[in-house]
């Protein structure tokens, strides 16, 4: 509690000083802006990780190469930062649908998606006790980032199908539930690995019967 209002107490204090800056005071340009915006999110996932939520915020300015002030001014609090980091890895996850469709045959794209989503399941497992705690719980925001993780499986399976790589009954909804499913019961630090297998385990077992 104490480390919380410390951090609320820093970031007003740099918010204050942001906007006693004077009108004439250069400014760095947007694209420069979102640049750090995005390394610090990065920065955060790695350091969420390694740490758990309740990692330094001053740390992970530090390792994203800004100064405190840049990052409250981004992510005014430690929970505006864990939800921007769950958010962008739901963006990410959307993001590899399209790009891997483009890339890779259907099959491929399929895994290749399949093996994003363990890591984002990882991610999440890390924020979850921190979501948990805001203010009226992390529905909402697992409500939004639903659809979009399930509108992205849709859409590779149906090209896998369409392609006669996968079987025609194959509920893609069932791929996500065998996922969730091996990282609901993890038990030892290597569990994402044995995830990762049972993705080709699936993979395999979804081939049209010849």
């Amino acid at each position: 509690m104490f480390l919380r209002l410390t951090e609320a107490a820093s970031g007003c204090k740099y918010f204050l000083m942001a906007t006693k800056a004077p009108q004439f005071t250069d400014r760095k340009p947007r694209a420069d802006a979102q640049r750090n915006r995005e390394r610090i999110l990065e920065l955060a996932r790695q350091e969420f990780a390694r740490s758990g939520v309740n990692a330094s915020l001053e740390e992970i300015a530090k390792q994203a190469g800004v100064g405190p002030g840049t990052l409250y001014r981004h992510f005014p609090t430690r929970d505006a930062l864990i939800e921007a980091v769950y958010r962008t890895e739901v963006e990410k996850l959307a993001a590899a649908e399209r790009r891997f469709a483009e890339a890779m045959p259907p099959i491929e794209a399929l895994r290749a998606w399949m093996l994003l989503f363990i890591d984002h399941i990882a991610a999440k497992q890390i924020i979850v006790p921190a979501l948990n705690a805001l203010a009226g719980g992390p529905s909402k925001l697992y409500e939004g980032s639903r659809g979009q993780i399930q509108g992205a499986i849709h859409a590779l399976v149906r090209r896998a199908i369409k392609s006669g790589d996968m079987r025609k009954d194959l509920d893609p909804m069932d791929l996500l539930r065998a996922l969730i499913g091996v990282a609901s019961v993890a038990i030892s630090p290597d569990w994402q690995q044995s995830a990762k297998r049972v993705v080709d385990i699936l993979i395999t077992g979804s081939r049209p019967v010849k």
